[in-house]
């Protein structure tokens, strides 16, 4: 006979548990470490970062960046992709060195960790800003990925033949942008973000022989 699940002995389980939204067997050990976390999420429209330590009344905020700061830089694209996550996360890494924050370690929370992805992309901008945080090498999107090379070889491919991908980047050829020359701008905006912090912006190099990330 199965065992009942109602009664004075049954616990409801917390309710972002319940709803996917926390792991907090995995959470415990992130606070636990007593380190400063870099916490990255991605909503439909915005990669998310913000530097949180965890205190005895909850976490507290201590740097907090979004993808959609970007466009006061210039940016005109997605604010969710690749080369916009890796500089989001180079960003709240600059910011986190301004307010005294020279170490992390990475808290992406229940989003899965997929090889190559955005949240990654964002982990190599905080790194590369020169926060230290713990991490694998083999997870991290290409350089051509973060420079937005596949951005602009698919565009040239809609450009080639607009009817077969009419539902894509439409909104881009109606407002006249450019996904070409995306890389340009990448550089560009990567320039003036350093620059507002006085600081030398990394080199990004094209791999001689690389493997496309998943």
């Amino acid at each position: 006979m199965p065992r009942k699940r109602f009664g004075p002995r049954y616990r409801v389980s917390f309710r972002r548990r319940r709803e996917g939204r926390t792991d907090y067997y995995a959470r415990y050990r992130l606070v636990i470490s007593g380190k400063i976390r870099a916490v990255v999420r991605k909503s439909r429209r915005n990669v998310i970062i913000h530097f949180t330590r965890a205190e005895l009344q909850g976490d507290k905020t201590l740097v907090f960046t979004r993808s959609s700061e970007l466009k006061k830089y210039g940016w005109t694209f997605s604010c969710r992709n690749t080369p916009a996550a890796y500089l989001t996360g180079y960003l709240a890494g600059l910011r986190a060195l301004k307010a005294g924050i020279k170490e992390a370690i990475l808290d992406i929370g229940p989003q899965r960790a997929s090889r190559g992805s955005i949240l990654f992309a964002s982990l190599k901008g905080l790194v590369d800003a020169g926060v230290e945080i713990p991490y694998n090498e083999e997870i991290l999107p290409s350089n051509r990925r973060i420079l937005g090379y596949h951005i602009a070889e698919f565009y040239e491919k809609v450009l080639q033949d607009r009817e077969k991908y009419e539902n894509q980047f439409t909104e881009y050829i109606n407002k006249g942008f450019d996904a070409t020359k995306i890389t340009e701008i990448f550089n560009n905006i990567l320039q003036k973000i350093a620059e507002e912090f006085k600081v030398e912006p990394p080199k990004i190099e094209l791999e001689e022989n690389f493997e496309e990330d998943e």
